[in-house]
């Protein structure tokens, strides 16, 4: 009520925007996703992301919110975070599905096309490899790799044969571009044709449901894809997607990452912030990669944990 306090409240308005410091770059997964974001309901955005019977209901809605989303075409920010000397951001890509290796190669096509790009472009890829070996068995002797190769998928199971762990797939055109990647020392540990027998599955894209079912009682699926396997087996564990959690000192995580609980955080997501806290002035993606043991230490020295599911008892019984 005060007029002598209304200029000092003007000054404050034209303040400038903080710069981040880094982008989290992530989009819609399905038409109801939309409600799941902060600006959606709280409710739901505070929990993993899940089909609720009452958001049918709401059908109309979520078609007019759908093409909003689709005429407007504007990115806009979700999320601010802080996390020590870092201003953290997460940014909306108002499409359902975004282009990846076959438009842009991870980002790649945007390096050549602008070398002397300021920012640095990180796919995560390293940190998904490693949170993923670090998620199976020690002893787990044999893993099956199933859906679509890519190249977190090659790294793993280039990993896994240098280890002494066998990799085995039921795909001719993998094994050979697998066979190209190994050196001849390695390369005994690649194994085609594979067997269903196996007790760890590492299932990333296209991993059809045929396939699951072929699966052995008390298996477990590791995802290598941002995107969770369908649970179709009850007899089987799933893991989560590649993600650790967040530690304390990183304020302001009031929403789920998509099917993540709450204050669990993706290992692409997570692989840009370390990179910033590291200063590593380089580029992830596309064919340029990192070292997956640096990112692996450096994320657990910076307080970030893995995430995994609660147990593995049974699995290691079953192991041979």
């Amino acid at each position: 009520m005060d007029k002598n306090t209304d200029s000092t409240y003007e000054t404050s308005l034209k303040r400038e925007e903080i710069s981040p410091d880094v982008v989290h770059l992530t989009h819609l997964t399905t038409p109801e996703s939309i409600f799941h974001l902060r600006l959606g309901f709280a409710s739901l955005a505070s929990k993993p992301q899940s089909s609720t019977w009452y958001l049918y209901l709401m059908w109309p809605f979520t078609l007019s919110s759908v093409l909003v989303t689709w005429f407007y075409a504007q990115t806009f920010v979700i999320e601010r975070n802080a996390f020590k000397m870092l201003n953290l951001q997460s940014w909306v890509i108002p499409r359902f599905h975004v282009q990846g290796d076959s438009l842009n190669k991870y980002g790649e096509l945007y390096i050549k096309r602008f070398p002397e790009l300021k920012m640095k472009i990180v796919d995560g890829s390293s940190l998904v490899v490693a949170i993923v070996l670090n998620s199976i068995p020690n002893e787990a002797s044999e893993v099956l790799l199933c859906g679509k190769p890519n190249k977190v998928s090659y790294a793993i199971a280039t990993a896994l044969c240098e280890k002494g762990t066998k990799v085995t797939t039921m795909y001719k055109d993998e094994y050979d571009d697998l066979e190209l990647r190994l050196s001849m020392e390695c390369k005994k540990n690649l194994v085609f044709p594979g067997s269903y027998t196996a007790k760890i599955w590492l299932v990333g894209d296209q991993c059809n449901e045929a396939e699951q079912k072929k699966a052995a009682k008390e298996s477990l699926f590791i995802p290598v894809s941002q995107f969770p396997p369908k649970k179709l087996r009850k007899d089987c564990y799933y893991h989560s997607t590649p993600a650790m959690i967040a530690p304390p000192s990183l304020v302001n995580v009031d929403s789920c990452e998509n099917w993540l609980p709450r204050r669990v955080m993706s290992a692409w997501r997570v692989a840009g912030i370390v990179h910033a806290l590291e200063g590593w002035n380089v580029h992830e993606c596309g064919n340029l990669t990192f070292s997956v043991e640096k990112i692996w230490q450096a994320s657990l020295r910076h307080g970030f944990r893995p995430f995994k599911i609660n147990s593995f008892s049974s699995i290691l019984n079953q192991l041979p």
